[in-house]
């Protein structure tokens, strides 16, 4: 993976992933609102709520290319050995790089490295290149949530997908 760099997100990273998250968005890949215009001062990406630690970034050809976000599931101490992948966009000029694959990866042996035995994640169940991705990388579907959401008129299942570290 040539020009593929994986790294800790910093703050001076938040315009840019914002930009990413913008351009990437789409019902397909988020049951989330669309992300707002950069002129809306509302929310920065990055902030008390979403800092940069939990965040890795991905680089191609030394620009910053994408993100996954990583973090407990819950405050509980008794989940405390699970980590959640809360988010992850790719840039499209960066796809089929190898750029989600290596987040993927990093996401894992971070997790790991903060004593993680689990990793999780959801899934829009109509996300099948996403799906394919998780699968390939040891994710097994561990549950559906039938029609958990309304994207663009058609009710969508929420995939529940897991593996141990």
């Amino acid at each position: 993976m040539g020009g593929v760099v994986v790294r800790p997100a910093r703050w001076a990273d938040g315009e840019a992933l914002a930009a990413i998250d913008r351009r990437v968005w789409s019902p397909v890949h988020s049951p989330a609102p669309e992300p707002a215009p950069s002129t809306d001062p509302a929310r920065p990406f990055l902030d008390e709520q979403g800092p940069p630690a939990q965040y890795l970034v991905v680089e191609v050809d030394g620009r910053v290319a994408g993100y996954i976000r990583l973090g407990p599931p819950t405050p509980l101490a008794s989940n405390a050995h699970v980590r959640q992948i809360l988010g992850l966009a790719v840039d499209d000029r960066a796809r089929g790089r190898g750029a989600a694959r290596a987040l993927l990866r990093a996401a894992c042996a971070q997790a790991r490295a903060e004593g993680a035995t689990r990793i999780t994640l959801r899934v829009l169940g109509h996300n099948d290149a996403a799906r394919k991705l998780y699968a390939s990388e040891g994710f097994a579907v561990e549950g559906v949530l039938p029609g958990e959401f309304l994207l663009a008129g058609a009710y969508v299942d929420d995939v529940l997908m897991g593996r141990g570290l």
